[in-house]
């Protein structure tokens, strides 16, 4: 089970300071990196378009390994706050900094630079190693060493060649519909007003190879109020309601990934 999320940016909304907004992308991408999330989707909804980038921003800074954060991210306002950020400790971040414990086959991501006219590429640990390939200076890629230590040779590969979960990536869409009409795959919308989440109904989507969007709607509006006429435009949709009987008027949105991310989880594995 491969799964992707939509969520509006207007989520940030129900937060009126900038330190609680930061707390709250925070919670949020540690909970996409829990469930081995691959994609985010931030899809705009609503009017504050500064919430939109600063949701964009902060996921993408959370997901960058902490070595890589000072070349790729300069000193901006919207990372006022990130001393308050959790650290996703997914396997991408967890590595040695001691080119000695360096073993062939070992996995890390790193970013091109240029030492007098000639490449590199910095992946945190006390030496460069040599890069011949195509990616322009500045640039972040994974690489996958050739030979360990003391020789240290790399080759470029591909995020999805990595065994292990590495971190989600983010993109952002104009509005809803444009991301469920470019979806490939099968689309989960939660919704109260959806049927109620079974098991039967998920093993659908549990047992099966073929990759998941996942769909929040925002504080004020719901799914189907969101994409309004077009709705029946969209394939493969479900609308699935995860927490049936709920005491609260509403769900807020880093509850109901949690929840929903929790109870797909589950089903996945039993």
């Amino acid at each position: 089970m491969k799964l992707s999320l939509a969520i509006p940016e207007s989520a940030l909304s129900d937060e009126s300071l900038k330190i609680d907004k930061t707390r709250k992308i925070s919670v949020l991408a540690r909970a996409c990196a829990i469930f081995k999330i691959d994609t985010i989707y931030v899809y705009q909804e609503g009017q504050s378009r500064n919430d939109g980038a600063l949701m964009v921003m902060i996921l993408k800074y959370l997901e960058t390994p902490q070595f890589l954060r000072r070349r790729l991210f300069p000193k901006m306002n919207d990372l006022k706050f990130a001393g308050v950020l959790q650290p996703l400790k997914i396997a991408s971040h967890i590595t040695p900094a001691n080119s000695k414990k360096i073993v062939r086959g070992d996995i890390r991501e790193g970013i091109v630079v240029s030492v007098k006219g000639k490449r590199f590429v910095d992946v945190g640990i006390n030496q460069m190693i040599q890069y011949y390939g195509a990616t322009s200076v500045g640039k972040r890629i994974t690489v996958q060493f050739k030979e360990g230590h003391p020789r240290l040779s790399i080759k470029e590969i591909d995020k999805s060649e990595v065994p292990s979960y590495w971190g989600y990536s983010v993109k952002e869409r104009a509005n809803l519909y444009s991301v469920l009409s470019e979806w490939k795959g099968s689309i989960i919308m939660t919704s109260r007003k959806g049927k109620i989440a079974t098991v039967d109904q998920l093993a659908k989507y549990t047992k099966t190879d073929e990759s998941i969007l996942v769909v929040f709607g925002s504080p004020d509006k719901g799914i189907h109020e969101i994409v309004g006429g077009k709705m029946n435009k969209v394939q493969n949709a479900k609308s699935l309601n995860f927490f049936p009987n709920q005491a609260t008027e509403t769900v807020r949105l880093e509850e109901a990934i949690l929840g929903t991310l929790a109870i797909l989880n589950i089903q996945s594995t039993s």
